[in-house]
């Protein structure tokens, strides 16, 4: 099953914040033995965020999307998530209950007496409003849950409150995913090529070992290497020392200088 991950959120695309859900997430998989297939921003935009959240469900992914999903005006995951599937909007039972359960522990942590009437109060319950035939996502932070729509899950923008939503769906929703053979890499250090006249070699050794994906990571500055590529083999659940081996000999007749390998 394909993994996706969409990143909602002006702020995240015009620099104001810094993202810091695609490294964590990759972290959460990998831990799993999970891997990130693809991954999208889209800034505040309603028919973007449509856009990317009717492709999300078309694909049967198993995707996550990060932030928006608050009752200010700028929030607009939601609407778009109904948007997108053709269903209406509607006051999840559920996340209306843990909302005003937050709203009563606010009051008393402040020691006034609960409105649940108030005006800034009744607008709270617009958080719980999600496509119809949402489940929820709960939120151990503070309770404001976030929802589920087949295999597309929401959950806020913040990351203390995401992360741990995420944990929840992909140990309780998708356990038989997990435990799979992990993910490996061999590589080596190349001086002196150019990517290019490498190709058919990189070709050779993915149709000689079905499987085995090569992968070519160049750089021009590196602190360490300077100017070099470094060329590699990866796999889930395969043997890797064969197409290693035979990339290897391959850099070698074609006279390549060779560095440190490193397996991860």
């Amino acid at each position: 099953m394909n993994i996706g991950l969409i990143i909602i959120g002006d702020e995240i695309l015009s620099g104001k914040r810094e993202d810091k859900h695609l490294a964590k997430v990759i972290q959460l998989l990998t831990a799993r033995h999970l891997q990130l297939g693809w991954a999208r921003y889209v800034g505040d935009d309603r028919e973007r965020i449509t856009e990317a959240l009717r492709d999300a469900f078309a694909a049967g992914d198993l995707v996550f999307s990060c932030g928006g999903i608050g009752a200010t005006p700028d929030d607009h995951t939601r609407q778009c998530a109904a948007a997108a599937l053709g269903v209406p909007l509607a006051l999840h039972p559920q996340a209306r209950d843990l909302i005003i359960e937050r709203m009563r522990d606010v009051a008393v942590e402040q020691g006034k007496p609960f409105e649940p009437d108030r005006e800034d109060n009744v607008h709270r319950l617009n958080m719980g409003v999600f496509p119809e035939g949402a489940q929820i996502i709960p939120n151990p932070y503070n309770k404001i849950a976030g929802f589920t729509v087949g295999h597309v899950h929401f959950v806020p923008g913040f990351p203390v409150m995401a992360w741990p939503m995420i944990e929840w769906v992909l140990d309780q929703r998708y356990a038989h995913l997990q435990g799979g053979a992990r993910a490996a890499e061999r590589s080596v250090i190349v001086f002196g090529a150019m990517e290019a006249a490498l190709t058919p070699l990189m070709e050779d050794i993915e149709q000689r070992f079905p499987g085995v994906k090569v992968f070519s990571l160049p750089s021009v500055d590196h602190p360490k290497y300077g100017k070099h590529i470094e060329l590699g083999v990866k796999a889930q659940g395969l043997p890797l020392d064969p197409a290693f081996e035979a990339l290897r000999q391959g850099l070698l007749a074609f006279g390549s200088e060779l560095g440190p390998e490193m397996v991860r």
